[in-house]
């Protein structure tokens, strides 16, 4: 690995400890000497790792689409900032900037960022890790619905293996180095089943 992309909110969130948990693991990141990638926003967690990372020496590159320049407020200190057309080119370039991804945190933006690439490892689209930072049990209630669409045959049981959960960030970077992509099977129904 060479660079993590880091899904997270735009806003700091009710507790203390998702701020300090972008501290930490910005901190992790340039440890390992691995360059961050995500959003490019100067606020919320987004602006916690990224200043973080800065301070600590790192490469942080930031992408964000060009009206989310203004509203997000761009970080104008970043090792690169890609200012991108559309939320769906933001997303591609993340992820080929980036060789894993985590998860922390945040809103609708961050679940739909870190559903897209479990949806893509589940497709063999590409065969990076994916963790889940689970700060105070922030991700528990999302694994629950994971355990539920196992258990109501919508996802295969296999599949959970594509989120690597660890509440601390160092653990999970060390999940995420030595991640293998799971036994997948295959994904879609047979006829018989339909």
């Amino acid at each position: 690995m060479q660079r993590v992309c880091v899904f997270c909110g735009s806003k700091p969130g009710a507790r203390d400890a998702y701020l300090e948990a972008a501290r930490e693991l910005g901190a992790a990141l340039v440890e390992r000497g691995y360059g961050l990638v995500y959003g490019g926003a100067s606020v919320g967690l987004m602006g916690a790792i990224a200043d973080e990372v800065l301070a600590r020496g790192g490469e942080v590159i930031g992408v964000i689409p060009e009206a989310l320049v203004s509203r997000e407020l761009s970080h104008r200190g970043l090792t690169e900032l890609h200012v991108v057309g559309t939320m769906h080119e933001r997303k591609a370039l993340m992820a080929a900037k980036s060789d894993a991804f985590i998860a922390m945190p945040g809103g609708f933006g961050t679940f739909e960022e870190l559903f897209e690439v479990v949806t893509w490892g589940q497709l063999g689209i590409h065969r990076k890790a994916v963790g889940l930072l689970d700060v105070e049990g922030y991700y528990d209630p999302l694994l629950a619905l994971v355990e539920r669409g196992v258990a109501e045959g919508f996802i295969p049981e296999s599949h959970q293996a594509l989120l690597c959960l660890e509440p601390d960030p160092r653990r999970l970077l060390d999940r995420l180095e030595r991640y293998q992509v799971p036994d997948l099977g295959r994904k879609w129904a047979e006829r018989k089943d339909i």
